[in-house]
């Protein structure tokens, strides 16, 4: 096991190297959802904040995370859960949402997460909101949601009606 301690800035990079296990072209670091890294005497404790609570992928990405850092010979490792304050979207960052793009995924529309402005979230999620999403194949916007639920829970189906391609949109949370 690791006899110094490596420097935080050094964890993160090593974190920033393990994928999403649903979408494994974003890292953990590029959903946001590393919230913090700090020693706590030899002990790396490590802050995670799933993207909703109900997450399937949750024990999946711990598992990752404590894979990735023991082989880095961290020896005393803990995984603290954080649900307050919850993830949200504006957490992804931006270069992560052009690697969702070129993936062919549509990333969220920047502000749209859940902020406290409760009208718009109730509109958008009734279907009823004003709502532009860019087909990530060939940048119209003009497309239409199939359905509010997508391949993974904070996904939903949409189609390009100039490409014609069925996509992927990442909701906005």
């Amino acid at each position: 096991m690791t006899a110094v301690q490596p420097d935080i800035s050094e964890v993160w990079e090593w974190l920033a190297q393990v994928p999403d296990p649903e979408i494994p072209v974003l890292s953990l670091t590029d959903l946001g959802i590393i919230r913090d890294l700090v020693w706590e005497d030899d002990t790396l404790v490590v802050t995670v904040t799933p993207t909703y609570s109900g997450c399937p992928a949750t024990s999946i990405i711990n598992l990752d995370i404590e894979t990735a850092l023991r082989g880095h010979g961290i020896g005393r490792l803990r995984l603290e859960r954080q649900l307050s304050p919850p993830w949200t979207s504006d957490w992804i960052t931006a270069a992560a949402r052009e690697k969702l793009r070129a993936y062919g995924i549509a990333p969220p529309v920047d502000g749209t997460a859940a902020d406290g402005r409760l009208a718009g979230r109730i509109s958008r999620l009734a279907g009823t909101s004003n709502l532009v999403i860019a087909c990530p194949r060939c940048g119209s916007t003009r497309t239409e949601k199939i359905s509010q639920f997508g391949s993974t829970p904070c996904k939903a189906s949409w189609r390009c009606t100039d490409c014609l391609e069925p996509f992927d949109y990442f909701k906005c949370i």
